[in-house]
């Protein structure tokens, strides 16, 4: 099964070039799912259930969220009836919406999970017990994919490995840099420190640069807008079996448009997707 798993979409430009890359790299590289991480969908912050209906229609299969969820008025309710749309699964299980989700696809079940880092982050319950709990109730069958959700590279690496051998993939989110240290681990799972942003690339991971230079220059409060102009797409394309879920490849995407159109950015080269794994 090839899965392509965005980073962080922020704003409209993120959303724009979402829809346009998507639909190049599913026809180029035989996608049988995406997964994008969309809690900066929204002017930056959180998610809107209009804005959710248009990634799905995109071609989104789910969409993971952070620490910006609770950002948009209302997102409580569409996260209680929209079940392909995933909040972090350590928040207090009182919240509405889930953490985890399965989804059908052409070659049979994807699982996707959503976890908040604890370090450098609003405190939450512990993501690695919360983790160990979920899968003794997840029915097992198909790809299972963890995007992280998390500030420190330690504490995402260390989910990778606490997690080798019981989880297709485990993909930070959350920093809006992509990380270049994909690899597979021994017990089967692919793991990437940072997806990356899909979002304005000249900007300040994601805002107006002037603002935030100035933050830092003088220390006063600055109003941080989503910046214009062109995007970038980050991610990954993850092979996974479809029957063990063992992670058989993982192969970082980047593409970029000029504002309008999409540029004519080299794709990875990638063995031919296995129509029966």
């Amino acid at each position: 099964m090839r899965i392509l798993i965005v980073g962080d979409i922020v704003g409209s430009p993120g959303r724009r070039i979402f829809k346009t890359g998507v639909k190049r790299l599913r026809a180029a590289c035989g996608l049988h799912a995406v997964i994008a991480n969309a809690e900066n969908a929204a002017a930056g912050s959180g998610i809107t259930d209009a804005l959710a209906a248009e990634l799905f229609e995109a071609g989104a299969d789910v969409l993971t969220l952070g620490d910006h969820v609770w950002d948009q008025k209302g997102i409580d309710v569409g996260l209680a009836r929209e079940r392909r749309m995933v909040r972090p699964a350590n928040l207090p299980e009182e919240c509405p919406g889930n953490g985890w989700t399965t989804v059908q696809t052409a070659l049979g079940p994807l699982t996707v999970i959503s976890l908040l880092g604890r370090v450098f982050m609003p405190p939450v319950d512990c993501p690695f017990r919360c983790v160990d709990a979920l899968l003794k109730r997840i029915p097992r069958g198909g790809p299972l994919v963890v995007d992280f959700h998390a500030e420190a590279t330690s504490e995402k690496i260390a989910m990778g490995w606490h997690l080798d051998g019981r989880v297709s993939a485990v993909v930070g989110s959350h920093t809006h840099v992509q990380t270049s240290d994909e690899r597979l681990l021994p017990g089967g799972t692919a793991c990437l420190t940072d997806l990356g942003m899909t979002g304005p690339r000249d900007s300040v991971i994601g805002r107006e640069v002037a603002p935030v230079l100035r933050k830092f220059i003088t220390g006063m409060p600055s109003r941080f807008e989503v910046a214009k102009g062109p995007a970038v797409l980050e991610g990954v394309l993850l092979d996974a079996d479809r029957t063990t879920g063992k992670a058989v490849a993982i192969t970082r995407v980047r593409l970029t448009d000029d504002g309008n159109h999409l540029l004519d950015t080299p794709l990875p080269t990638l063995a031919a997707p296995d129509p029966g794994g």
